[in-house]
């Protein structure tokens, strides 16, 4: 009798990435990096109490070309994960399980937490004084 060469349960390379698959692994990793960044957020206020000094040591990291990117990748996580839990609201009230549905709401997600995250950023950016 010949070895079954099958895999025993689908695998990761059996499955292309659905839309559905790919927001939901998102919305939790967007969870994390808020976590990430109430850390630094804590550590802000932190600094800005323990004085002038380290509040500037603190403000010169953030304010470098990697601090905007994680400021950027953390205000985006915050409305991805605002809007995609509106979106699971909207399931666990009975609404939107049509595919159609399923596919519109998670574009209208990425899209509207791109848009929110590019206002938010430019409307903050011309508030920083240089």
């Amino acid at each position: 009798m010949q070895p079954d060469l099958r895999p025993i349960s689908p695998a990761l390379q059996i499955y292309r990435p659905q839309l559905t698959s790919v927001l939901s692994i998102t919305h939790r990793l967007t969870g994390v990096l808020l976590s990430l960044g109430a850390v630094v957020l804590v550590g802000w206020i932190a600094a800005a109490a323990a004085g002038p000094q380290a509040y500037g040591a603190l403000t010169k990291v953030i304010g470098s070309a990697w601090g905007r990117v994680a400021m950027f990748m953390w205000v985006f996580s915050l409305f991805f994960h605002l809007c995609n839990g509106i979106r699971h609201l909207m399931w666990d009230a009975g609404y939107g399980f049509d595919l159609h549905a399923i596919y519109t709401s998670g574009w209208m997600v990425v899209v509207a937490s791109a848009l929110l995250s590019i206002v938010v950023w430019f409307l903050g950016m011309s508030f920083v004084v240089r």
